[in-house]
């Protein structure tokens, strides 16, 4: 390595054009590579849904459910699978094992379910495809005093022209009911005319159709032959001939039956600041870049809005691009700041240039590392930005200490070029070993499983890579450049600034060196003389910490969600439901949400008179959607085709402006508010507001797993009454509630004797009813059913029902109640099932300043879980933010070992020595331990996220004991004696030491001094990172020393040791 040292040295063109590869390789990479809110992660999930229309969700999970879950239970490397009946489909969704091949099971997921040969004959194809990452980058919208069908047709011409955008590849409509042509025929008319149902849509299906009919091979070529009589319009089949009549007169659909081309029958409705909406949605999918596309978008809107109808107002709803540019310039920001306030640290206590070209080394190598993100995959995100504030002032580590080291050569009368050379190798070896070791301290990072750790890998895999750019660049760059920069004749030499400057760099370098002699030697030569009291004194340490730890006086929450601004009201009514009575509710949410809107906004008047909030746009909330009949998308990918929408199913989302535009208000604040001026409402199952933008799930969630439907009742009762005792906690909800009520049908005896089965009974029945499907068309860029039903006012009582005419076998007709018993029940709302049990599932939320999630998710475990399997057979499992919790904490714990294993091979190699690694090691506690007193200063709960910033500090905080540690060797091989070493080290070193660690915690003061929602990931593991590293420093500079000559009294004659030592510490000039 000293060769390639040096030619670079010499080489001042490979030096420069090195620097200039990560630069500009930076800067392209950058310019290239899409920005994106969070990575796309490949979630290893597979969905399968199945269309049974108009089906109960027993009648799914009997008839489907259960088919799919047993033919599945074959599939390797699946390791979990849950499934949902409800009216209409199945869902079904399974978990791939980690570390399985995606494709593979997909396939074999598929070849599973077209196996399966006891589907209900009336169930629509299977959609079987894997979960694709995608999100939401704008919605627009569309509001007017107007009916859905003009605002479709507007909505369906903006959704082609987007979707003709470059870069734009998935537009949906959303909030607009589907498309359908409705054939209604009487049951007095089809008695009339002797016809059924099913005759009727045969006749549609047999005329409206385009079928090949062959080629007509002729002398001049061959002709192709097909039919054509496939229609699309309503209108156009009006003239389908249903009956040719022996007298040559036809029977025209339209003679007997009303055709209407609108709409299915539903509830689905949006509103947007009051007036009737539809929204297009555009979604990024794949490669595509968020805010790319969001300009994209943004330009077509301009140009389009002038051609909007003037009584529609065309908007922009939402852009999550504006969020992402914002975040990603709030944590830029930081890590300006931070790189500032660190190259002013170094150039008070190094030389002017030096301080540049060592400061130089933090966008040279982020520069590096961006370079090969395209290659590797990474995008530019929040949490590639937070990763490289993370590493700020770790990657100057290295450069700092070649950089002091080649300072200290030329202090001592060497020339730039021997200086640059005898520093940089002088410390090459701890410098490469202990880059290292801050890669090994971050691989737990990097092989976390599960979607959380899927994150923290994106944050793992760039400190790694700056990492090692920074690396090259104190090794092969930095020594170079300092050995050949101008020490005479610059710019302003001998000018008053740069006198002026030197002059405090002196008295600095002064102030520094008389701390370092004349106050931390003196303390170091008393821990050294009563070196087992410090160690006792560290020990106590570390005894009183763990005892608060096992006490529960330090509270620790796994992930408390992060605060966004949109704030969403979802309730649900009982299913079935009529609809004014969930219009009602809507209005209530509303009303609450008008009131509390006008006193935001009066409080923001005031903030802006007070110069604390900007004047524009003066208002807190920007805008205001409520949707009926369905859950508004929380940025997640498309849903696919629309449903009609139910009338139990309603929302209202409050849209903010900016945290920063409505004075920094929190959305969390407004959430609780809203909560309190909206009440109880009556007849709701479930009512929950919601402020996140992202959490690892719901804050309190479990599931219950058993096959006795009657105890899973009782256990979900007694749950909800136990959770609701806990203060703080909020919104209680459970997935079991009873569905709409449900006629069953049974035939009678004398059914059977006239011929009758239940299948021919149930499908008269479904065709009345329901509706009997006679096709499909594709209209543009809808799929539309052509069904054939009884008219409304025929399907509106149950007089309807028991008065229907049923035709025999034979061509008869007899009314349904002399073939069927029909009884009323209730079903279900949705059955959901998890590895062949029934599944209920209790959410609920929680105040985290009132309670900890952790704390009551523990005691109604151990309250409820042995007893329910004893009582019950009744499993208690947990899920939403527990299940990341024990998923992801088991991961880092796991692979925790491994990397310090891995450090300690690391730190054994270049010492050669089994027992000085221990010495060195032992500073990590004390990092942990200043990791959790910095949370206690700044006012923050211990989450996730620290112990990742404690974990990593497990390499970080060993650098400098490495760099103590080797400096100490060195002295011991060039003759001293090892108390004379151990000694003089301390303050041979303290200036790198206490640089490295300053920088460290410099750079991250701007995240952790200025806490907002868009650093709300970082700020935990900041200060995790930097008040564990000063803390650490400390015990390197004090304990580290007295354990080196404590294992030296463990290792030589204990008497010897005493004598010699004793005498060392009497005269301070052989101390030196």
């Amino acid at each position: 390595m000293k060769t390639i040292i040096n030619w670079f040295i010499d080489n001042t063109v490979a030096s420069n054009l090195l620097m200039m590869v990560f630069i500009v390789g930076g800067i392209v990479s950058f310019m290239n590579t899409r920005q994106e809110e969070f990575p796309s992660i490949e979630t290893g999930t597979i969905q399968v849904n199945v269309p049974y229309p108009g089906a109960a969700p027993a009648e799914v999970e009997q008839g489907i459910c259960l088919a799919l879950e047993e033919a599945l239970e074959t599939v390797e490397n699946v390791e979990r699978m849950t499934s949902t009946a409800r009216e209409g489909a199945c869902s079904a969704t399974v978990e791939v094992a980690s570390g399985a091949e995606l494709n593979r099971v997909l396939n074999d997921v598929k070849s599973a379910v077209d196996a399966i040969v006891t589907f209900p004959a009336d169930i629509e194809q299977p959609i079987i495809a894997s979960f694709s990452p995608s999100s939401t980058v704008m919605s627009l919208a569309l509001a007017a005093d107007t009916d859905d069908a003009s605002l479709k047709e507007i909505a369906e011409g903006i959704r082609l022209d987007l979707i003709d955008l470059d870069g734009i590849s998935r537009v949906e409509v959303s909030y607009i009911r589907p498309f359908e042509i409705s054939i209604e025929i009487s049951e007095f008319t089809l008695r009339q005319y002797n016809l059924t149902l099913n005759q009727v849509a045969n006749a549609i299906n047999r005329s409206a159709m385009d079928m090949p009919a062959g080629t007509l091979r002729t002398e001049g070529g061959e002709i192709l032959l097909r039919s054509k009589g496939r229609v699309f319009e309503g209108a156009e089949y009006e003239n389908i001939i249903v009956r040719s009549m022996p007298d040559g007169s036809q029977l025209r659909l339209g003679d007997i039956a009303t055709v209407k081309d609108g709409f299915e029958e539903g509830y689905l409705t949006a509103r947007v600041n009051g007036k009737n909406a539809a929204i297009v949605d555009i979604y990024r999918v794949g490669n595509e870049d968020t805010v790319a596309s969001s300009a994209k978008v943004k330009e077509y809107f301009e140009a389009q809005r002038s051609r909007i109808p003037a009584s529609v107002d065309f908007m922009i709803l939402t852009d999550d691009a504006e969020g992402l540019k914002e975040r990603i310039a709030t944590v830029a920001g930081n890590a300006y700041s931070g790189f500032f306030m660190v190259l002013l640290v170094l150039t008070l206590f190094l030389r002017f240039k030096i301080a540049v070209w060592v400061a130089a080394g933090i966008p040279i190598a982020i520069l590096g590392a961006l370079s090969l993100f395209p290659s590797l995959g990474i995008t530019i995100s929040s949490l590639t930005i937070m990763a490289f504030i993370l590493v700020l002032g770790i990657i100057v580590d290295d450069a700092i200490v070649v950089g002091e080291r080649i300072f200290v050569f030329e202090q001592e009368g060497y020339s730039p070029r021997e200086a640059a050379a005898k520093g940089t190798l002088d410390v090459f070896i701890p410098v490469i070993f202990g880059v290292m070791t801050t890669i090994a301290a971050f691989l737990p990072l990097l092989i976390l499983d599960g979607p959380m750790g899927a994150f923290f890998n994106v944050i793992g895999g760039v400190v790694v890579i700056c990492l090692v750019a920074s690396v090259i660049e104190s090794q092969l760059i930095l020594p170079g450049h300092l050995a050949h920069r101008r020490t005479t004749g610059y710019w302003l030499e001998g000018s008053a600034l740069v006198n002026r400057w030197l002059l405090l760099q002196k008295r600095i370098a002064f102030g520094l060196e008389y701390v370092a002699t004349h106050i931390y030697q003196p303390a170091l030569r008393k821990c050294l003389e009563y070196r087992y009291a410090t160690w006792s004194f560290a020990t106590g340490i570390i005894l009183i910490t763990f005892a608060l730890l096992l006490s529960g006086r330090v509270i620790f929450q796994f992930f408390p969600a992060v605060e966004g601004d949109r704030i969403y009201a979802s309730i649900q009514m009982p299913e079935g439901v009529a609809v004014e009575v969930t219009e009602r509710a809507l209005v209530q949410l509303e009303a609450a949400a008008i009131e509390l809107q006008l006193e935001l906004d009066e409080e923001l008047t005031d903030m802006i008179a007070r110069g604390d909030a900007p004047s524009m746009p003066g208002s807190v909330v920007d805008k205001t959607l409520t949707t009926l009949g369905a859950r508004v998308n929380r940025g997640g990918p498309p849903s696919g085709r629309g449903t009609a929408g139910g009338s139990h199913i309603a929302e209202v989302v409050m849209i903010l402006h900016s945290y920063a535009d409505r004075g920094e208000i929190s959305a969390n604040d407004i959430r609780d508010r809203w909560r309190e001026k909206v009440g109880i409402i009556p007849d709701a199952l479930e009512l929950s507001y919601t402020s996140d933008s992202f959490s690892a799930g719901q804050a309190l969630s479990f599931r219950l797993e058993g096959r006795n439907e009657e105890n899973l009742q009782i256990a979900t009762t007694e749950l909800r009454e136990a959770l609701g005792r806990y203060p703080g906690v909020l919104d209680i909800s459970d997935s079991f509630r009873a569905g709409k009520q449900e006629v069953q049908i049974e035939i009678l005896r004398e059914g059977e004797i006239l011929g009758f089965t239940l299948d021919d009974i149930s499908r008269q029945v479904r065709q009345a009813f329901y509706g009997a499907e006679a096709q499909r068309i594709q209209r543009g860029g809808d799929q539309i059913k052509v069904m054939v039903r009884y008219p409304e006012e025929e399907r509106q009582s149950l007089g309807n029902l028991e008065d229907m005419m049923l035709r025999t076998p034979n061509g008869g007709e007899v009314p349904l109640s002399n073939v069927a018993k029909l009884s009323l029940g209730n079903g279900y709302s949705s059955i959901n099932r998890e590895d062949g049990r029934r599944v209920i599932t209790v959410n609920a939320d929680i105040d985290r300043q009132v309670s900890v999630p952790e704390q009551v998710t523990s005691e109604i475990y151990a309250e409820f879980a042995p007893r329910w399997l004893e009582e019950y057979q009744i499993s208690l499992a947990l899920g939403g933010e527990a299940e990341q919790s024990a998923r992801s904490m088991g991961g880092l714990f796991a692979s925790y070992p491994l990397a310090m294993l891995i450090i300690y091979a690391l730190l054994a190699i270049p010492l050669k020595s089994y027992s000085q690694p221990l010495i060195i090691m032992s500073v990590i506690p004390f990092g942990a331990i200043g990791a959790i007193m910095g949370h206690f200063i700044m006012g923050q709960e211990l989450v996730f996220f620290s112990l990742i910033g404690i974990v990593a500090l497990g390499g970080v905080v060993v650098n400098s004991s490495l760099v103590l540690v080797d400096y100490i060797n060195k002295e011991v091989h060039l003759g001293h004696s090892l108390p004379d070493a151990v000694a003089s080290a301390g303050v041979a070193r303290f200036r790198p030491i206490f640089l490295t660690s300053m920088t460290t915690f410099i750079g991250l003061v701007p995240l952790m001094a200025t806490p907002t929602p868009a650093t709300f990931f970082i700020v935990p593991m900041a200060i995790s990172l930097a008040f564990g590293v000063l803390f650490a420093t400390v015990i390197t500079l004090f304990l580290l020393p007295s354990l080196y000559l404590i294992l030296y009294d463990f290792t030589t004659h204990r008497a010897h040791v005493e004598d010699h030592s004793t005498e060392a510490y009497v005269d301070p000039a052989t101390s030196l």
